[in-house]
């Protein structure tokens, strides 16, 4: 009946309204089967289109899924990046037009290579190709992972893949799945009895996967203590308001002076580390009265090359500093700086100009504990936050979402942190400025919460983790290969396969 229905509508009309509501299944809506079945719609589509049909169709779906889920960039590039609304719009449409390409060539790479198989080895095609080409659009140009489509099964029964597979892993059971409901549409009793066991098999050894523990706990635990100041950020880099905001996370982390391990967001000083002496100074006085550690952003510049970092800096019985290695293209670099010199003249963005740190192990060693260490866009990777494993006994990410105001940026980007926590089994502390500052345990779960936008501080103990996970020792590369080796299984196989 429902497969009836959609054939009523204009194919072109019902794929970019599936589009459209595709980040439903994201945070902070997390209505994850809606990532299934908007996906289903649009490869049970795309089944009897031409190549050309077919791609319009999936760049239709992408300019839905991408415009309603990724239009907060505009919000950056106008209140911050002092473009007009209407230049920072075009900018927006220009990225959700590339953007839709990705899910436009999954479609048209099904039709070109894998029809004439057969609409079983087809639809198999596209699951494999829609993960093929997430992880594409993952690296290209620096990479963009939002919205990939295992992010939404944080709290579904598949997020049990997460510590075996990843991310990718976690999205290739999501697209079998929308693939197998298509089947259940098309198929008749006898295979749709077939089809509906696959299914939940694949479902269930997925929950069984999330029952097991991976790692093992270290014996010990720490209090930590997570600062969110809530300052606004036009406010936040203005000379007159440093003070102010300084003495804030003062006031905000007093109670708290006696943990194990305090931690202020991205950038929580916002002044150069060589005009920082009176400020560090007053923050080891304190610190040391309590005995623990104190980690907080902050902006490094070297005199001699005339580099900037964005940097974690943790006090305590050692100093240890962290540059940040994968930058935001235009909010902290200028790709192609030798040929976009000029945009430089109008993105007015503090810090636009950084420097990429260098390729060391991201893990501080305190002698107490050991914390693998990543700011903001960083733990949207999944392959860089393992980079820290095994010797991180839990995880930090630094960040300062306030570049996209009340959007749904803050908690997508959340969403993506509790997917690190799940593929290492370890809890991850997510300490922002204006939100959402959050407590995440080994298993995805957030345990503590800041209210956004306001000034507020967390506190708990956690547990330390040894171990790895098997996606934590082997990356991305076993799921890509294997969704390779499927694509030349498949593009020699002529039969159907249900």
């Amino acid at each position: 009946m429902a497969a009836n229905f959609i054939k009523k509508i204009p194919a072109e009309f019902c794929c970019l309204l599936s589009g459209m509501v595709m980040p439903l299944a994201f945070a902070p809506f997390n209505f994850w089967p809606v990532s299934i079945a908007a996906t289903a719609i649009l490869f049970y589509l795309s089944v009897d289109r031409t190549p050309r049909q077919g791609f319009l169709c999936g760049y239709l779906f992408g300019i839905g899924m991408f415009g309603a889920g990724v239009n907060w960039l505009h919000i950056s590039i106008n209140q911050f990046g002092g473009m007009s609304l209407t230049g920072s719009l075009l900018v927006t449409m220009v990225l959700v037009l590339f953007l839709a390409l990705y899910p436009a060539l999954t479609i048209l790479g099904g039709k070109r290579f894998f029809s004439s198989r057969g609409s079983t080895v087809y639809l198999f095609s596209l699951a494999v190709l829609w993960i093929l080409f997430e992880w594409l659009r993952a690296w290209l140009f620096t990479g963009f992972p939002w919205l990939q489509i295992g992010y939404a099964h944080a709290d579904s029964p598949l997020s049990g893949l997460a510590p075996v597979t990843g991310i990718y892993g976690t999205g290739l059971a999501v697209t079998v799945s929308s693939c197998l409901l298509v089947l259940l549409a098309r198929r008749g009793t006898i295979k749709r009895f077939t089809v509906l066991l696959v299914l939940l098999c694949l479902w269930l050894a997925s929950w069984v996967l999330g029952r097991m523990d991976w790692v093992g706990p270290s014996g010990s635990d720490i209090s930590v203590a997570l600062i969110q100041g809530g300052i606004p950020q036009d406010m936040k880099w203005q000379p007159q308001f440093r003070r102010q905001g300084f003495e804030l996370y003062l006031e905000l982390s007093e109670p708290f002076w006696n943990r194990d391990l305090i931690v202020w967001p991205e950038t929580a000083l916002p002044v150069f580390l060589s005009h920082s002496n009176a400020y560090l100074e007053e923050i080891e006085t304190l610190r040391q009265r309590g005995g623990g550690s104190l980690l907080l952003g902050i902006p490094v510049d070297d005199p001699d090359t005339g580099q900037y970092f964005n940097s974690a800096l943790l006090l305590g019985s050692e100093l240890f500093v962290y540059h940040k290695r994968h930058l935001v293209p235009f909010g902290e670099y200028l790709p192609l700086k030798f040929l976009l010199g000029r945009i430089l003249n109008f993105l007015e963005i503090p810090m636009s100009d950084f420097t990429p740190g260098k390729s060391v192990s991201p893990v501080f060693d305190t002698g107490v504990f050991r914390v693998g260490i990543s700011i903001c866009y960083e733990a949207t990777f999944g392959s860089e936050i393992i980079q820290a494993m095994p010797d991180a006994e839990f995880l930090i990410n630094i960040s300062n979402d306030a570049w996209f105001g009340d959007s749904l940026a803050p908690h997508q980007h959340l969403q993506m942190a509790r997917m690190r926590a799940l593929e290492t089994s370890r809890f991850m502390l997510r300490a922002t400025n204006t939100g959402i500052t959050a407590i995440i345990d080994n298993k995805g779960r957030v345990i503590r919460r800041a209210e956004q936008f306001n000034p507020a501080a967390i506190s708990d103990r956690i547990s330390l983790y040894h171990g790895l996970t098997p996606y934590a020792a082997t990356g991305d590369i076993p799921v890509i290969m294997l969704c390779m080796l499927v694509l030349l299984l498949l593009r020699i196989r002529k039969t159907e396969i249900i």
